[in-house]
């Protein structure tokens, strides 16, 4: 089975919608102030729906994956985004840099290469 979709709660449609274009996803699907859908380059998709109230605790992490990572993070920075953290290279071998969207959903931008299927610790069949 393949992944197709995450979806993740907003108290803000009208807000949250600018922000996830400005990363560069694509709006496929405006129903505000319920739902919205993003087509992302390799054909998934990333969805927004509406809450009255944010789930509380950790809640999810959404990864993205730029092959320019740090380029990126640039041209987000100076549009005005906000980064928890700046490109990193992290021990599991993948460049990570965190942020949050505006209903504090956490995200990650990342570059893995070959090591995001196959890292050295990958299970043999």
């Amino acid at each position: 089975m393949n992944l197709n979709q995450i979806t993740v709660p907003s108290l803000d449609l009208k807000r949250s919608v600018p922000f996830y274009q400005k990363l560069g996803l694509k709006l496929i699907v405006e129903s505000i102030p319920h739902y919205a859908r993003f087509e992302c380059p390799n054909g998934s998709s990333f969805s927004l729906h509406k809450v009255d109230e944010l789930p509380r605790g950790e809640g999810i992490y959404v990864y993205f994956e730029c092959e320019d990572l740090d380029a990126k993070v640039t041209e987000l920075q100076k549009e005005g985004v906000k980064f928890d953290l700046e490109p990193i290279d992290q021990s599991w071998l993948w460049r990570e840099a965190r942020l949050k969207d505006l209903d504090g959903n956490r995200l990650i931008l990342f570059y893995a290469g070959e090591n995001r299927l196959n890292p050295p610790w990958r299970i043999k069949k």
